[in-house]
């Protein structure tokens, strides 16, 4: 294995991957060789020392492609460490029970894969925009309005304190 790191990201509406390049671009100041990929293109981690990951909560669930990529990498996850992010809450960032229903939510879509053993896991607020929401969910009734709680210092704090996990 070399000393590269992969941010994987699965995205729904392309928020996810601002978040997966934000934290590749601090693991870079960091002087860590890293690559940013869509989920459903990584083929194999060969190359990889390690792999942080992250995908949206959507409708109660993780990002399908997000599953996809555990279950296809399934031994390569298990001989490296792993650090995970979910976008989580779009609405008010001081709402304590939507953090814990999105941790909780999180929880039992990772619960399906008791052979997965991530060294951190890290839930940041989402961004929500309902004008790039397609059919059907752009015609349902309790739209909630355009958001963006996504804390950009803490997305950058936490990728630099994976650094001690990653460059293991």
């Amino acid at each position: 294995m070399s000393d590269s790191v992969l941010v994987g990201y699965a995205t729904r509406y392309g928020s996810t991957q601002e978040v997966a390049e934000a934290i590749a671009a601090a693991l870079r100041e960091s002087g860590l060789e890293v690559d940013v990929q869509p989920a459903h293109k990584v083929r194999t981690l060969k190359g990889y020392s390690a792999v942080v990951l992250g995908a949206p909560l959507f409708m109660f669930h993780w990002h399908k492609e997000a599953h996809r990529f555990l279950s296809r990498h399934r031994k390569a996850l298990m001989e490296r460490p792993v650090a995970v992010f979910a976008l989580g809450p779009i609405t008010d960032p001081h709402i304590e029970e939507e953090w814990q229903n999105s941790r909780a939510q999180l929880d039992k879509e990772l619960a399906k894969y008791p052979w997965f053993k991530p060294a951190v896991f890290k839930m940041f607020g989402g961004k929500h925009d309902p004008a790039k929401l397609r059919f059907p969910f752009n015609s349902l009734a309790w739209q909630a309005p355009a958001s963006d709680i996504r804390d950009w210092n803490a997305i950058r704090t936490w990728a630099m304190e994976l650094m001690p996990i990653l460059a293991t």
